[in-house]
């Protein structure tokens, strides 16, 4: 049996154009297949819009797709000109529950007031520029549980992802009417003033387990071998910022795969926070699950050749299986560099994308369990 990895990347429509034409995207499939990637994560929700026709978005806000596409469906291309290549396509909605990015809610707002997120002063809920739709709403959740709903039941895509704005809520959110009600109807008090109390903050992280928990038996009941991937922030600073209670998603086995978004510049930095993953949140059966995001390309940083495969490197050492590198436009620099890097190195041999039975496995192979013993013996001696 060959190997089996995960090998991933995301396109997106900030600062990149990939998804702008089917000439792009036939290109783009090329130079990721030539390279030895096996899966893209195309973005299909941001910017209050979506890049494929939605009757979700047509009937509830007039919208039917990003106005940049109009005439076209960037996903089905996609999905047609992988398939071309042999690469598997898991749309990603990078937005998630935030409605805008410094426009004050932006159009979803201004047609749906109802479903505004408010902090505890009553504002609408901004943070690090985003606007949010309050996402422990049940009516904000079945919308969102039928955009993802129409990509499955439409494309023949390999699953759907999630990201650090799905599920996720920023914790200083929850203080509007129908949220309040709901805590008193249960405790027969107000929520808690500090949005950092340990209970309240489990409790609105609950809503949004449960959430994933009914989109993850919804995208199973279309196709059992659909993949729900999410790429979190790390916890537990996801669950203090942003309410994503990830080793609980794990331990209910309502995500199959799992990409943390250790963005971090340097190989030391990120080395640390693998080595936390592995030893603290990831066991000997969910290991198969992870494959960490790694930061190659964000304004004018891009990842260095030596720590790219110092990464993938130190990844396998610890037993991790795959990647998913944001984003597409850091391969293309200066003439392809990294493409080359990782086609010469670490990828130059094929790997397969694990199925839903290697993921849910936990079979660790002889040098993944030796090599966790080495780490083991090392901090005892």
């Amino acid at each position: 049996m060959g190997t089996i990895e995960t090998r991933g990347i995301w396109l997106t429509t900030t600062d990149s154009k990939v998804l702008r034409s089917k000439q792009r995207i036939a290109e783009a499939m090329d130079l990721l297949a030539e390279t030895g990637f096996n899966v893209v994560f195309p973005v299909v929700w941001n910017k209050a819009v979506t890049l494929y026709p939605s009757q979700t978005m047509q009937q509830t806000f007039g919208v039917e797709i990003d106005p940049m596409s109009l005439g076209r469906d960037p996903l089905e291309e996609v999905v047609v000109e992988a398939r071309r290549v042999g690469l598997k396509v898991i749309p990603w909605f990078e937005y998630g529950f935030a409605s805008s990015y410094n426009l004050n809610g932006g159009v979803l707002l201004q047609k749906k007031p109802e479903w505004t997120a408010r902090d505890r002063n009553g504002n609408l809920l901004k943070k690090n520029g985003f606007e949010w739709l309050n996402a422990l709403d049940s009516q904000v959740q079945e919308f969102f549980l039928n955009l993802v709903l129409e990509v499955v039941k439409n494309y023949d895509v390999d699953g759907v992802q999630g990201d650090d704005r799905f599920p996720a809520f920023p914790s200083e959110g929850g203080y509007d009417e129908g949220t309040v009600g709901l805590y008193h109807q249960q405790f027969d008090r107000n929520p808690p003033q500090n949005p950092k109390d340990r209970q309240w903050l489990q409790w609105r992280a609950d809503i949004l387990t449960g959430f994933l928990a009914n989109l993850y038996q919804e995208v199973k009941a279309v196709n059992p071998n659909l993949l729900v991937a999410i790429a979190p922030n790390i916890h537990d600073w996801a669950f203090q910022e942003y309410l994503q209670d990830s080793p609980t998603w794990l331990k209910r086995g309502i995500v199959d795969m799992i990409q943390p978004q250790i963005y971090r510049r340097d190989f030391r930095s990120y080395q640390a926070i693998a080595d936390k993953l592995v030893d603290q949140q990831f066991t000997h059966a969910t290991l198969p699950r992870l494959a960490p995001g790694i930061l190659m390309k964000l304004g004018s940083y891009s990842i260095s050749p030596e720590y790219l495969v110092q990464a993938i490197e130190y990844n396998r050492q610890l037993g991790i299986q795959g990647e998913v590198f944001f984003f597409y436009e850091g391969l293309r620099e200066n003439n392809n560099t990294l493409a080359k890097v990782l086609r010469n190195g670490p990828y130059a041999k094929s790997a397969s994308f694990p199925t839903l039975s290697d993921l849910s496995a936990g079979s660790v192979s002889n040098k993944r369990t030796s090599s966790i013993w080495q780490r083991l013996l090392k901090k005892i001696f």
